[in-house]
């Protein structure tokens, strides 16, 4: 029999770690018997293994081997085995591991049994093995019910969830999950209970629910701190999130900061095989082929060494994905952070691969580890050969594409219909249309089941088989249906940035609907619009009133400013930058895992929204840039009619928006700006092309696609002097033309460091008489927000910052430090027309497929109606006389667009003044 003071240490490993590796390591100094002694040398085993250095761990469990079978106690080196078989497999050695849970199997009896049982479906759950996994469970789960083994009947439910989850049986994992954390809440067990709320996450993750999903791994990641205890497993789950939602490159970092930490503290291989995968899947999801091939091979590598079939077939498929999207060495690139300007993408480079089914915490949490050690050299090679066919190599691509499908789909795998999509790809690009006819039709069937994500790649399957067909009418009928149900799942997401994420996955499905609708101007308008900017068309859900989140924004802000003050002074603040960092993702965390608030944006039936855009124009013109292929077309709507006009290349349009936005900030910074007339020709050209001689002279709408937002537009000839105001989509500047004005107040905001001083906030104060003027300490974050909530005109004189890496903490600079994205979202109405006379104020980020991030983004769907703001950064003093002239055409009762004109048109006619008048733009409809 185990002692009295032995006896507690095995289950207090998962309740309190720490206190279980202190218990054991004072049992050792007293001098125990081999019998208690192996209990000790196990539970630092399991510590180090899950917790530590997994081979300091192995040595402790081998040792507590030896001691167990000096105890002569068969139940003991049978419990000892099962704990080693787990430490073998996650260090690659699948051999050992296989034959240590075969001998425990051997040894074991009475309760012990079912314990070993419940270790070997485990490891084959780690290995892919699934069913075996579940028939083991088959035989522990009753005999733990029979014994009331409370703990590891909670931990074998858990497993079981598991493995339902690997197979895609969302619904049964739940119901094992909720009966294992009814037991866990009967139990001490801290760490357990916080991988309850993990599978808790993952399960919300399976049926689509990503805010729950966050909003989990977020509560399991705080306990297990509390723990303290490293939370790798949660990393892991929360990079195919972020994933999922398409936010690739925030995965990316995640996964290599997981990866950082293995290395350093040292784990199980099979886990850091694991996070290699998901980083290929990342780096292929924004466009990085090479890193995505690179990391894909390694993990194909390991899981091969490792002998685990699942995820090794896995591996392939993010591999043959990878090397499907890299452009043939003959073929024109195009900028990676520009997907729709390439032939259409597959879809598992958008950000939406499903995660391998098979990864969860199950029993505790198991963690990424140090670089895998080498086989064990008694392991035979595995059977799986991982395949490298050249990019340049269409036949060999669509073999290994399809024998990859092959597998996925005989072993049970969820992905097994991306996996025949992508077959489809590689068959049809190598000139086998039957073969990739056959591949499509099994990828269709998943359009029907399965979270709305997954579903919306079976309609991409089915339109692609359409256009095979030549069914023209199949093709947007299946576009319409896959465009619907992201729009549905979009409106389940209350973060702007995830909703603005999962559009990317929308992008080949509108590029197939317009190539289809191209000769059409009215049709291609409506398909443009049937996907652009739709996560503007609803406002995000407002953040709570949480108090651990508001101390997080305002610690945020004062961090923030810290750091501001002692780079001005030219010192370095590493220990300050580092919580900055972590405040930033504390309050990430939080408000991506906020739900929908409900309510839906409505949206015109085909055709419909023409109609009601040439109605509300009346006079005036409309021109939206789309994108098709990698050229641009522009859509001139206006005299009820909509035309279009062929124009240039996505490519040139971009470089040449580039040089243009260079030369203003050369002017900015009082430096020559030679070219600049030469570079605004070609920008017209590149963008409006034959539009341009038929514009007229009515005053203009320009809608352009995502990755031309920050184009100076007033900069270009045939748009110099015209009334011009710019919006995200032509739904948004008809919502915009229909807010009523509000009866509020004039708000006037100077914010601290301006180098002209904010002169023309007191100037405007006489102005306009009863304005709010909030300056010299009392433009805080909180009272601006409170004073600008509901205004009729709001006027911010503050720096501001653009953050293209997280545009949600785009920020201007109050005088208590940032005013983030995060922060505008929580106005209850933003105000109607607001003026951010700042550098960068108007820059917004492309995200996904042409969804825009930003603070204009930001200010849009909350209920502005017009904005000023600039693209570049500007001249502080410069901009004092642009501001007042513009104020003046406002209070004389024009629109911020022609006003703005008017104020351009009155500035001194030199190179500085004339830069800083074409760095703004108005945004918007008022």
């Amino acid at each position: 029999m185990i002692t009295g003071s032995a006896v507690e240490l095995l289950p207090l490993v998962f309740a309190r770690p720490q206190e279980a590796l202190a218990r054991a390591r004072e049992l050792l100094g007293s001098a125990p018997g081999p019998h208690d002694a192996s209990v000790a040398h196990q539970v630092i085993g399991i510590w180090e293994r899950d917790f530590g250095d997994l081979r300091a761990g192995l040595g402790h469990l081998n040792r507590a081997r030896r001691l167990a079978r000096e105890s002569g106690s068969a139940e003991r080196e049978a419990d000892v085995l099962a704990t080693l078989g787990l430490g073998y497999v996650h260090a690659g050695r699948t051999g050992a591991s296989i034959q240590a849970l075969t001998r425990a199997c051997e040894l074991a009896t009475g309760a012990t049994l079912p314990r070993v049982l419940f270790r070997r479906a485990y490891v084959m759950w780690v290995l892919g093995r699934h069913q075996e996994g579940l028939e083991d469970l088959r035989r522990a789960i009753p005999l733990l019910r029979r014994g009331e083994d409370t703990i590891w009947l909670a931990r074998a439910l858990t497993l079981r969830g598991t493995l339902y989850l690997a197979l895609g049986s969302v619904e049964r994992a739940r119901a094992d999950f909720d009966g294992a954390e009814a037991l866990w809440d009967t139990t001490g067990q801290e760490h357990d209970k916080a991988i309850a709320v993990v599978n808790r996450g993952v399960a919300a993750f399976r049926s689509g629910d990503l805010p729950a999903a966050l909003h989990h791994l977020e509560q399991a990641e705080r306990t297990l701190a509390e723990l303290g205890t490293p939370s790798y497993v949660v990393d892991l789950w929360r990079c195919d999130v972020l994933l999922t939602a398409g936010l690739a490159r925030d995965a990316l970092r995640e996964a290599d900061a997981g990866a950082e930490r293995m290395d350093r503290l040292g784990g199980p291989a099979s886990r850091r095989a694991e996070l290699v995968l998901t980083a290929a899947r990342a780096a292929l999801a924004f466009g990085d082929h090479a890193t995505a091939i690179d990391r894909a091979e390694a993990a194909a590598r390991a899981f091969t060494a490792q002998r685990r079939p699942w995820w090794a077939a896995h591996a392939r498929l993010t591999l043959a994905t990878a090397r499907h999207a890299t452009p043939r060495p003959e073929a024109p690139t195009t900028p990676t952070t520009a997907p729709h300007a390439e032939a259409p993408p597959s879809p598992t480079t958008t950000g939406h691969l499903e995660a391998p089914a098979s990864r969860e915490a199950t029993v505790h949490s198991e963690e990424p580890g140090s670089p895998e050690p080498a086989p064990h050299p008694q392991e035979p090679a595995s059977r799986e050969p991982v395949r490298h066919p050249r990019p340049d190599d269409p036949a060999a691509l669509a073999q290994e594409a399809a024998a990859v499908a092959a597998r996925l789909q005989e072993l049970g795998s969820p992905d097994a219909p991306r996996a025949w999509l992508l077959a489809g790809r590689t068959a049809a690009a190598a000139g086998r249309t039957g073969e990739a006819g056959a591949h499509l039709a099994r990828a269709a069937r998943a359009r029907h089941r399965g979270p709305a994500y997954a579903r919306v790649d079976g309609w991409l399957a089915q339109a692609l088989l359409a256009g095979m067909a030549g069914r023209e009418a199949g093709v947007l009928a299946a576009c319409r249906r896959g465009l619907d149900l992201l729009d549905e799942h979009r409106m389940t997401l209350g973060a702007a940035e995830l909703r603005a994420g999962v559009g990317a996955q929308g992008a080949e499905l509108a590029t197939l609907a317009q190539r289809v609708v191209g000769d059409h101007p009215r049709r291609l308008l409506a398909w443009s619009e049937r996907w652009r900017a739709s996560a503007l068309s609803v406002p995000p859900a407002r953040p709570p009133e949480d108090p651990l989140l508001m101390r997080d924004l305002t610690a945020f802000r004062e961090i923030s400013g810290r750091v501001e003050e002692a780079r001005s002074a030219g010192k370095a603040v590493p220990q300050l930058q580092r919580e900055q960092h972590r405040l930033e993702r504390a309050i990430r965390d939080r408000l991506l895992a906020l739900g929908a608030e409900g309510g839906r944006a409505a949206r015109p039936g085909p055709g419909g929204l023409a109609r009601e855009v040439l109605r509300e124009l009346g006079p005036r013109r409309l021109a939206e840039i789309v994108v098709i292929d990698g050229r641009l077309r522009v859509l001139l709507c206006g005299g009820g009619r909509v035309r279009a006009y062929p124009a240039g290349t996505l490519t040139g349009a971009a470089a040449e928006a580039a040089h243009a936005n260079a030369a203003l900030r050369r002017l900015a910074y009082g430096a020559p700006a030679a070219g600049l007339e030469r570079a605004a020709r070609r920008l017209e050209a590149e963008l409006l092309g034959e539009a341009a001689a038929h514009l007229g002279s009515a005053p203009l709408v320009l809608v352009p696609p995502g990755h031309l937002h920050d184009v100076p537009w007033a900069l270009l000839p045939s748009l110099r002097e015209r009334v011009l105001s710019v919006s995200p989509s032509a739904a948004a500047w008809l919502r915009a033309a229909r807010i009523p004005p509000p009866d509020g107040p004039v708000v006037l905001v100077r914010g601290p460091g301006l180098g002209g001083g904010g002169a023309e906030v007191p100037v405007l104060a006489g102005r306009y008489g009863a304005a709010t003027v909030l300056e010299n300490g009392q433009a805080t974050a909180q009272e601006v927000l409170k004073r600008i909530d509901g205004s009729s005109l709001a006027h911010i004189a503050a720096h501001g910052s653009f953050r293209a890496d997280s545009p949600m903490f785009s920020s201007l600079h109050l005088d208590d430090g940032p005013l983030t994205v995060h922060d505008v979202e929580r106005l209850s109405r933003a105000p109607y027309r607001i003026i951010l006379s700042s550098c960068d104020s108007g820059r917004m980020e492309p995200v996904g497929g042409e969804e825009l991030l930003g603070l204009s983004a930001a200010l849009l769907p909350l209920g502005t109606a017009g904005i000023v703001a600039s693209t570049v950064p500007v001249h502080d003093e410069a901009v004092v006389p642009l501001m007042l002239a513009l104020h003046d055409g406002l209070r004389a009762g024009l629109g911020t667009a022609e006003a703005l004109r008017d104020a351009r048109a009155a500035l001194p006619d030199d190179p500085l003044h004339r830069a800083t008048g074409l760095s703004f733009s108005a945004i918007g409809a008022a």
